[in-house]
């Protein structure tokens, strides 16, 4: 694999190769390299999960991440996004992981020499997320196929609902999309439904979080309103089938997608999902930068 940049340029035998790799390196059966390899995580958006599990699968891997902070590099200079990247690929850098607020900026990196693992754009793609999320499910049921999944918040900005949608259809699984009018993405592939009436035949349902970066929520909904409304709480909670579970690729707006108690309830995975990102990506990093000899 040359790069991983979306979902949509993955075939199924891709995906689980990655998945099977992560869920053995989660059993402890893997080996760090033993020559150097390096990589810079440029991240151009805030982050917590997504950067400290790359952080932590590189250290596991024994892979060194070069030290790189767009608030003390070039690009308060004016430097371009390619001249940042090449400068870090002329330096010795192995791979990039980089997040970015611009859809597709990947698009401008073609001249490239070396591998580009995205971290997320605008609200284009996640891969890595959204291998993450494949790797719990299947952990779960251990298997895709004939799953029913529900997906369900912000689907207009959330490039998780996209990459997600385009894996799951892909491997076997029904995807519906469930979102307030507003947030509804008129092009999406996936069918809508209202949340209460997928919820007692759903395997899996995925929430997503409220983006108050991207839009003004406060002028939509008070926190109480989208609760009752679109998220999970007890209510619909007690109409879940047996087996199925909640996820969520967090941050979590605690009593807005999802209600205080039950983000850490019997049927949550939402904090194993941030475990698992640490292996999605360990995987990953042996994908991009070869097998360890």
């Amino acid at each position: 694999m040359d790069n991983l940049l979306s979902m949509e340029h993955m075939d199924e035998e891709e995906v689980m190769r990655l998945i099977r790799r992560a869920l053995e390196m989660k059993a402890g059966n893997y080996m760090p390299y033993q020559e150097p390899r390096y990589i810079a995580n440029l991240f151009f958006e805030n982050s917590t999960r997504t950067k400290t599990s790359f952080e932590m699968a590189e250290l596991k891997m024994n892979v060194t991440s070069i030290p790189f902070d767009v608030n003390y590099s070039s690009v308060s200079k004016g430097e371009t996004l390619y001249d940042t990247c090449k400068t870090l690929e002329s330096l010795g850098a192995d791979a990039l992981v980089i997040r970015h607020s611009e859809m597709e900026y990947y698009g401008q990196l073609t001249g490239l020499g070396i591998p580009v693992i995205n971290a997320g754009d605008g609200s284009g793609s996640h891969p890595t997320q959204s291998l993450l999320d494949l790797m719990t499910i299947y952990e779960r049921f251990g298997t895709f196929r004939g799953l029913n999944i529900v997906i369900a918040g912000d689907i207009v900005h959330s490039r998780v609902a996209h990459s997600n949608q385009q894996a799951l259809e892909r491997l076997g699984a029904d995807v519906r999309f469930a979102a307030p009018p507003e947030w509804v993405d008129h092009d999406a592939a996936a069918p809508y439904t209202e949340l209460d009436e997928a919820i007692g035949n759903a395997d899996v349902i995925m929430l997503l979080r409220v983006q108050h970066e991207r839009h003004d929520v406060a002028a939509k909904f008070t926190k109480e309103d989208y609760n009752r409304e679109y998220g999970m709480n007890p209510a619909r909670y007690g109409r879940m089938k047996e087996g199925a579970i909640i996820m969520h690729p967090a941050p979590v707006n605690r009593g807005v997608e999802i209600s205080e108690e039950l983000v850490e309830s019997e049927r949550s995975v939402i904090f194993e999902q941030m475990r698992n990102g640490v292996f999605a990506r360990m995987s990953v990093l042996q994908e991009i930068l070869g097998s360890v000899e």
